[in-house]
């Protein structure tokens, strides 16, 4: 027991010191002498360290004394000590940095430096005491940016004296010059006391044992919070080479709230988090970090060389002064019961680009030692696979499919993941509503009357509240803010609404009514709203007869607008043909949109309007209808397919890392006619909304792994297959199989006509049985109307003769059909929405004034 404390002492110095390596005897030869800054040219302005700003604030300027690596991977340290004895509080960062000469900066707050020279090699390590990590920096990271009234408490009785800066310079191919690089962090401190203080909780697993060749290795770390409220408003994460994803959350009477989740291999800076997260008294702080053992000769343990491993989630939080604690720590898994219902994003590897990948620069000399236990890593796709399926299921036992609503348009997740619905009770869109010029035409029935939003309970579809009555004529897109508001479209009002649940009229109203156009000030056909839950801005998919995105302010102020009309066949980045649905990714600063008439997906950078990337896939067919995200997924709903065309209609799950699809999913009950919108809750439920058969499906994410769950203590490794569990029914439509899986071993099969038995001898073996069948067919029709001597009604109907067969089906011999029987099929004939039409709109009208 006294060894095991020991060992997890000094484990958690090495993390306190931002995994610096343990003190080397040849250090002390390495170590740089300067006693005194000698800045060049370069460095000028350096030299004034605090630069005093008013009475109560100064800055305080860290950098690097002019220095020039001499091999790559070099770790430089530097202190400076706090200029004022009484007590300050940092608020503010600033990287003095570029990514051209440095790969990441560390800063720590600590009380004595590992060394007095005016820099050293980082191996000798930080701090003597502990280390606290106030800021990172590296390349293609966002900045780290207090709250306002937030600050690190430094200085006086309990803070820290000595800043230490760490700088990591990756590639020295810009040092072929030999210039002197001055690189590092100006701080912006205050001697006003901060009502709220900055601190970090370390969470660290300290027993994993990593088996070699294992695909998938789950180290998971759980704590009880036991103090005052601690609000948590950015994170950083840290392995070594084998860390997948590390993902960390909020436990709360069973429910898991994100915290941060990312690649180890991305750099690792501090990332602001996509909502601040509130973690009180009696909350579980949950996080898991995924390993693989692919490439490994040897069992890999904890530790502080390269070829160990950590497990670290660094949360940075504030809490009210008087309650403020600076550093806490959870090296435990005290409820690893609860991990069985984790998000199954916390298992799904984020895909890094190998530009962006992090050199890991742990104890260097340790790392050469044992590169003979390291075999060839796996390629690139088998680190993402991993040995994971996720399938997507109906809820067959979730009673809101017969809800029956009007033609729902859209479905949406509240705060407190109530369903809400968006549809058009008695009203229709069809061929009569709008003329050539957009301008709706049944304004005389007057708007719907009936509650066109439905609050809907997530368990048992009871319908919680209702309203929307005597507002809109043709309801279309639906989105659901941070803070609860509703977001809606009308095409035929041509109109944004911002609704307030708990209130009557609008808070909000973008467009002119019954007006189309294509200025600033007006909409044609608008079909979606995404608001981003960081900066507020309100973004605008417009439409079915403009091609653009629109940017508005939080206050409805136009800001910009992106997006043209598709020209020729290939259609270029920025071109649309119906922007249907919107999708933010937020912690990547990305709008995604479902470019519906081309059968894709684009994505943007929100601040530049750059093009990001599309994803399209051949099992999309000819219309992408709409999209949505949750961390790590993206989630998405095709069109109904052309004559002749194969792909049928389905709901997608893909990597959104990747791209890929990893599952595609269909209803049990009822079937798709027109899945017109699609939600995800992160905990992997999905609801889609069908605009023909006025339905609302629910499905299930289930889990479907082999994989390695690490014990306490890390010795037993004990095997879990979690099987996927199957929903036991008899009904016609239930798929036997993954329809993914179907489609694989065609396109196999496709591929590779040369494996197994030839071609031609497949179609003889194929064809002989159905000659023989007709040629005893003919024989047996002939034979009637002879021993009758009567004439044949109509000729041979191979269909007829097959459905007068117990057990045969007609299905492949009628004509090709989506619908659920002829009579719903003449039914909705009748009234088909504008929408299922994709051949080209009229230019839209000239702008109203």
């Amino acid at each position: 027991m006294a060894r095991r404390a020991r060992s997890l002492l000094a484990l958690l110095l090495l993390a306190l010191q931002g995994g610096a390596a343990l003190r080397s005897p040849l250090a002390a030869l390495k170590r740089l002498k300067e006693t005194t800054r000698s800045f060049s040219n370069e460095c000028l302005g350096t030299t004034r360290p605090v630069i005093p700003i008013d009475s109560s604030d100064f800055a305080l300027d860290i950098r690097m004394p002019g220095v020039t690596p001499k091999q790559s991977d070099t770790y430089f340290c530097m202190s400076m000590r706090l200029p004022v004895d009484e007590e300050a509080f940092v608020i503010d960062f600033k990287p003095r940095a570029s990514m051209d000469t440095v790969h990441h900066m560390l800063l720590f707050g600590c009380n004595m430096p590992s060394s007095t020279g005016s820099y050293w090699f980082c191996d000798e390590g930080t701090c003597t005491d502990k280390a606290n990590i106030l800021y990172a920096w590296a390349r293609n990271a966002p900045p780290t940016r207090l709250p306002k009234g937030v600050g690190f408490r430094v200085g006086g009785e309990t803070g820290s004296k000595y800043f230490v800066l760490q700088v990591h310079y990756g590639d020295i191919s810009a040092f072929r010059d030999n210039h002197k690089d001055c690189s590092g962090v100006s701080l912006h401190l205050t001697r006003v006391p901060q009502p709220l203080i900055a601190g970090m909780y370390l969470m660290m697993a300290v027993d994993t044992v990593i088996p070699p060749g294992e695909k998938v290795v789950n180290s998971d770390i759980s704590c009880h919070y036991k103090t005052y409220p601690m609000h948590v408003f950015a994170y950083r994460v840290h392995t070594h080479h084998l860390g997948k994803v590390v993902s960390g959350y909020r436990v709360r009477s069973g429910q898991w709230t994100l915290i941060g989740r990312q690649s180890p291999q991305l750099p690792q800076a501090f990332y602001p988090v996509e909502h601040p997260v509130e973690v009180s008294f009696g909350d579980i702080l949950a996080a898991r970090c995924v390993f693989t053992g692919e490439g490994r000769t040897e069992a890999t343990h904890i530790g502080g060389t390269s070829s160990d491993e950590m497990c670290n989630l660094y949360i940075m939080y504030y809490m009210e002064a008087k309650h403020a604690v600076s550093f806490m720590t959870c090296t435990q898994n005290v409820a690893p019961d609860i991990f069985r219902t984790a998000p199954p994003e916390a298992s799904i590897p984020i895909a890094v680009k190998p530009d962006m990948v992090m050199m890991h620069g742990h104890h260097k000399e340790a790392e050469n030692k044992d590169k003979t236990a390291l075999l060839q890593q796996p390629k690139k796709e088998e680190e993402e696979v991993l040995d994971q399926d996720f399938h997507v299921e109906e809820a067959l036992d979730w009673p809101g499919v017969y809800l029956l609503p009007g033609q729902v348009s859209g479905v949406a997740l509240d705060p407190n993941n109530n369903l809400v619905i968006f549809h058009r009770g008695d009203h229709v869109w069809d061929g009569n509503s709008f003329d050539s010029k957009f301008v709706y035409q049944q304004r005389g029935l007057g708007p719907i009357e009936e509650d066109t939003i439905l609050i809907i309970d997530p368990n048992n579809a009871a319908v919680l509240q209702s309203s929307g009555k005597n507002l809109f004529y043709l309801p279309h897109g639906l989105s659901i803010d941070k803070d609860g508001n509703y977001w809606v479209t009308d095409v035929a009002l041509h109109q944004v609404f911002k609704l307030d649940p708990n209130s009557k009229g609008p808070l909000l109203i973008l467009g002119r009514s019954m007006q189309p156009g294509s200025d600033q000030n007006h909409f044609c056909q608008p079909t979606d709203v995404a608001v981003d839950p960081g900066t507020g801005a309100i973004y605008v998919s417009d439409g079915y007869c403009n091609s653009r995105i629109v940017q508005f302010s939080p206050s409805g102020e136009f800001v910009t607008q992106w997006g043209e009309g598709t020209s020729g066949r290939g259609p270029k980045p920025g071109q649309f043909s119906v922007p249907h649905s919107l999708a933010l990714v937020p912690h990547l600063g990305q709008l995604c949109v479902a470019d519906r008439e081309n059968g894709r997906i684009q994505c943007f950078k929100t601040d530049t309007k750059e093009f990001v990337r599309e994803i399209k896939h051949a099992a999309f067919g000819r219309n992408v209808f709409a999209i949505s995200y949750i961390p790590g997924l993206l989630f998405a709903v095709n069109g109904k397919p052309y004559f002749r065309d194969q792909e049928p209609l389905q709901g997608f799950v893909m990597n959104f890392s990747s791209g890929e699809i990893i599952d595609v999913f269909k209803p049990v009950r009822k079937h798709f006619d027109m899945p017109h919108d699609i939600v995800a809750s992160e905990d992997g439920t999905v609801y889609i909304g069908d605009a023909h058969t006025n339905t609302v499906w629910k499905f299930t994410l289930t889990e479907k792994m082999e994989h390695r769950s690490v014990k306490k203590a890390g010795i037993e490794v004990q095997e879990i297959k979690e099987a996927e569990a199957v929903a036991e029914t008899k009904m016609e439509n239930k798929p036997t199989s993954s329809e993914l899986q179907k489609m694989q071993e065609k396109q196999k099969l496709i591929k590779e006509p040369g494996s197994g038995v030839p071609v031609v001898l497949i179609t003889t073996l194929l064809v002989i049985p159905v000659v023989v069948l007709l040629a005893i067919a003919i024989f047996i029709r002939w034979k009637k109307s002879r021993a009758f001597g009567g004439k044949g009604s109509g000729g041979l109907n191979l269909g007829n003769f097959f459905a007068s067969r117990k057990g045969y089906s007609r299905k492949g011999f009628d004509r090709l059909s989506t619908e659920g029987s002829d009579h719903e099929k003449e039914e909705d004939d009748g009234s088909e929405s504008e929408e299922e039409y994709s051949a080209p709109l009229p230019t839209p009208a000239p702008s109203a004034s």
